[in-house]
């Protein structure tokens, strides 16, 4: 999750100058977003950290579209799964590289911040969990607790947007910490899957098998990491120091 909006040092003269020319580019972009005029207006008033945002929520895209083509394909045939999880770092990419472009070019704004929001939710959170039920986690308390590990980083990632002005800061105006898990933690969940692929369980061979199968609680147990990495990231108590 990239720090995409700004904070600025009081006691330093060329931070409050550039928070001023920071307030500035967003009230511009303000008005050309809430303009009725052109149909391609918002188009203009996005950012080029924006754009980058925009391939992170690309990346998540196309990783839950592959995980549909898998299912669709042969069992056997792995390019569509590997290009699931492929997609994810690359995700990640572009979201570390948002907020360095934001931060070079001087132009941080609300916009960038919901929408690099939605497109780390996209990319961190649905894509895991469409990537766990391609692999094999496909009863319906698997789903149910799928969903509940997506709508931990859904709250996650709104807490963030809430908060972020009110956590502790650093002396250059960064958060001390974070609170909870951010939310591309999830990435370490499909470096595992990856490892399943590559050893070939998955589907009827998933690791820890079925409890309960034929009844209605049938599930995968290992979706347990699933549920316990949704918690970490709503956790209010679980504080990670920021490098």
């Amino acid at each position: 999750m990239s720090r995409r909006s700004g904070g600025s040092n009081a006691v330093d003269k060329a931070s409050n100058a550039a928070s001023k020319g920071a307030d500035g580019a967003m009230e511009k972009q303000k008005m050309l977003l809430s303009s009725d005029k052109g149909h391609f207006s918002m188009i203009k008033a996005l950012h080029l950290a924006d754009l980058i945002t925009e391939l992170n929520g690309f990346c998540g895209v196309m990783s839950i579209f592959s995980s549909l083509r898998y299912c669709l394909d042969e069992p056997t045939k792995f390019g569509n799964l590997w290009a699931a999880l492929a997609f994810m770092p690359f995700g990640l990419f572009f979201d570390f590289m948002d907020g360095k472009v934001a931060r070079w070019r001087g132009k941080s704004s609300l916009m960038g911040q919901e929408l690099d929001s939605l497109a780390d939710l996209v990319s961190f959170g649905i894509s895991p969990a469409a990537a766990a039920f391609a692999i094999g986690m496909r009863t319906p308390l698997d789903h149910l607790l799928l969903t509940f590990f997506v709508l931990c980083g859904l709250s996650r990632l709104a807490r963030f947007n809430v908060t972020v002005s009110a956590l502790p800061k650093d002396a250059s105006g960064k958060s001390k910490y974070f609170e909870g898990t951010p939310i591309p933690t999830t990435l370490s969940i499909a470096a595992v899957m990856a490892y399943w692929v590559s050893k070939g369980w998955i589907l009827e061979d998933i690791p820890g098998g079925v409890w309960a199968k034929g009844t209605i609680l049938e599930v995968h147990p290992i979706v347990g990491v699933f549920v316990l990495s949704g918690c970490l990231m709503v956790s209010k108590s679980f504080h990670i120091p920021k490098p």
